[in-house]
């Protein structure tokens, strides 16, 4: 299972992401996309694991303090996926 989790402080690394999920079963990977110009943290990453650990891991950690910032983790969306039920549901809506 791949989690999205927000919010991270630019500060924050992978080894701190993978420290403080590894509490809720085994880490498989930790990505945590840099800016191309600053090489900063972009402030959001993901981290892989097991669904039944990532699933305590999201009950757990959604709306946590994680270096000075108050994270949102949940199941990672591929990309795009996350706003077309809200785009489709308008037009449906202006065609009537």
């Amino acid at each position: 299972m791949k989690l999205y989790v927000g919010n991270l402080a630019f500060y924050t690394s992978s080894e701190t992401l993978s420290e403080v999920f590894s509490e809720f079963g085994e880490v498989f990977d930790v990505y945590i996309p840099k800016d191309i110009e600053t090489d900063r943290s972009r402030g959001f990453g993901f981290v892989s694991m097991g669904s039944e650990a990532g699933n305590a891991a999201i009950d757990t950690l959604d709306g946590c303090e994680l270096d000075g910032r108050i994270i949102s983790v949940n199941a990672a969306k591929p990309r795009g996926e996350e706003q077309k039920p809200e785009a489709d549901t308008e037009q449906d809506e202006e065609s009537i």
